[in-house]
């Protein structure tokens, strides 16, 4: 037997799918900003900056190019002149501080012309095939107006305030995949650099947090001019590029149970394949330790004034003390090291605690764990087909086996389905309503899987169990997406949420954290039980500085020298 083969079997998606739990998930090293980095690190991408025409009142435009060793993307930023009573952290926003497009491949002087017309203008506006994405960011405009102010006067800023907001900007939307007229996935799909989820959208955020830095030091120099001070490079790596995310994000997992169970699966399986190694070499016992004395520094800085974070914090400064007690015992020395610590943490620990220490323990050992990235894109084209032959009694099975615990739910109750998902008219983006509230029911979209399982199963019950369940959607075509997400869970098992999504106490935030969580956020910050502010490649190096040896544990801040 190999002695690496994995022994310790993945979580039990009845475990890992709770909605408390997938809103406690942390970054890890298949997080999609680490891949991207990783990747243009050792491919040794070059980047460049072929325009930057921005006048001194900071309006103007610019391209950021990026190019790997097949083809270019081009980063167009527009820098607009923004009163402060049209600045908005909300989607409904039209006017924005800077947008961009990530254009595919280097765009020629009529391209940025043509941008230039649509991308201010954002959903109103159109972009083409041969952009990728699209975005917009406004400035955090006390720390931009104390770093414009600091550098122009000759000194550094106040490295307190840097820590406390963490980003000049923040991004309010980075729409791809084909929204407005961009190009969809399918078209960028198969190219090694774009297969892992999202590498565009992570790729257009990198660039955008070059082209915000180069912007407040141009807007420094044009009030300072010659006393003015350059941005020290340590103060601008701590900076990252602050979002803002809302019920746009939530319903995103519930409709793609494919390509989220990929996520988790990979994540999970990595996770089992090193709680199987038998034991940890001395330097794998450094790099975690390394790893969790630098997490210790990032909670530190962690702040938020939500209720629900403000406690979950309080856990997790906690459990992170009782972690340094339990590795300073030496429990990392003797056999099975790894799974000790995990059945350790989830008897002793929060959810949060957890879920950190199964992040932390993929850090030493990117040779096993770094390939599933690989694994993490949705490229099976025929799985939302439905199998009109299997019998009814095999449906049944697999709605047991994924909705098995909302089959006794009292689906009457007000409690239980008090919410209710619906699109906006205004911006067609996702809602949230109070169904016995809001005249919504009749405009409900099918985002609560779990009451949707339990109806269908209560209609299956009078049918015969080697009936096709062709015939009986012929009758019932109303339960077709509920069978199809049946069928769909034999080859994804971790694909459905292990809660109700309209119950009157749902938390969408741990919908947004979870995908976040993948994308690399850090630092989550809930405005309310509906969006929440993170920050994204904070301590990543920039363009002229990545190299392989800092392309990927960034996301841990630096210990004290």
């Amino acid at each position: 037997m190999n002695a690496n083969a994995p022994h310790i079997a993945r979580r039990d998606p009845a475990q890992v799918m709770t909605l408390r739990r997938l809103g406690s998930l942390h970054q890890c090293r298949l997080s999609f900003m680490r891949i991207l980095t990783r990747r243009m690190a050792n491919e040794a991408w070059s980047f460049s900056r072929p325009l930057f025409e921005i006048d001194a009142s900071g309006v103007g435009q610019a391209v950021y190019t990026a190019t790997g060793p097949s083809r270019s993307y081009s980063l167009v930023a527009f820098a607009h002149d923004l009163p402060d009573e049209l600045r908005s952290d909300r989607v409904i926003a039209e006017a924005w501080d800077a947008t961009f497009a990530l254009f595919d491949g280097i765009p020629t002087q009529d391209d940025i012309d043509r941008l230039s017309q649509n991308v201010p203008l954002q959903e109103a506006g159109r972009v083409s095939e041969n952009e990728l994405s699209l975005s917009r960011a406004n400035r955090s405009v006390r720390l931009w107006t104390h770093v414009v102010d600091a550098l122009a006067a000759g000194r550094q800023p106040d490295q307190r305030m840097i820590d406390n907001v963490g980003y000049l900007m923040r991004t309010t939307a980075v729409y791809g995949s084909g929204k407005f007229g961009a190009a969809d996935r399918e078209d960028i799909a198969d190219r090694p650099e774009m297969h892992a989820p999202f590498q565009a959208e992570m790729l257009s955020v990198y660039l955008t947090r070059t082209f915000v830095r180069d912007l407040v030091q141009h807007m420094a120099r044009a009030k300072g001019g010659d006393r003015s001070a350059d941005l020290d490079p340590a103060i601008a790596r701590r900076l990252g590029i602050g979002n803002s995310t809302g019920l746009g994000m939530a319903p995103f997992i519930v409709n793609h149970p494919v390509l989220f169970n990929n996520w988790i699966m990979a994540r999970e399986e990595a996770i089992s394949r090193v709680r199987s190694l038998r034991s940890a070499t001395p330097e794998a016992k450094s790099t975690f330790l390394e790893k969790l004395a630098r997490s210790e520094i990032s909670v530190a800085r962690w702040t938020s004034e939500h209720p629900v974070q403000i406690d979950k914090l309080a856990d997790l400064h906690r459990d992170l003390g009782d972690l340094r007690t339990y590795v300073d015992q030496g429990h990392l020395d003797g056999p099975d090291p790894w799974d000790r610590l995990f059945t350790w943490a989830e008897g002793a620990l929060c959810e949060e605690g957890q879920e950190l220490v199964a992040s932390l323990i993929l850090e030493p050992y990117s040779e096993i764990v770094d390939g599933l990235a690989n694994c993490m894109a949705d490229s099976n084209t025929d799985a939302f087909r439905i199998d009109g032959s299997m019998r009814v009694a095999e449906v049944r099975d697999l709605i047991e086996t994924s909705f098995g615990w909302a089959l006794g739910t009292d689906w009457q109750s007000r409690r239980n389905c008090a919410r209710a998902w619906y699109v906006s008219a205004e911006k067609l983006e996702p809602r949230l309503g109070e169904r016995f509230d809001e005249p919504i029911a009749d405009y409900e979209q099918p985002l609560a899987p779990a009451r949707d399982a339990a109806r269908a199963f209560e209609a299956l019950s009078g049918w015969d169990d080697n009936v096709p369940i062709a015939g009986f959607l012929l009758k019932h075509p109303e339960h077709r997406h509920t069978i199809r997400r049946a069928q769909i869970s034999r080859i994804a098992p971790y694909g459905e949420i292990r809660d109700n999504t309209i119950a009157e106490d749902v938390m969408p935030i741990d919908m947004l954290r979870a995908k976040l969580s993948f994308f690399g956020a850090t630092h989550f910050d809930p405005r309310s039980d509906r969006w929440v502010r993170i920050c994204m490649y904070a301590g990543a190096p920039y363009p002229e500085e990545l190299v392989p040896e800092n392309a990927d544990d960034w996301v841990y801040p630096e210990l004290p020298a």
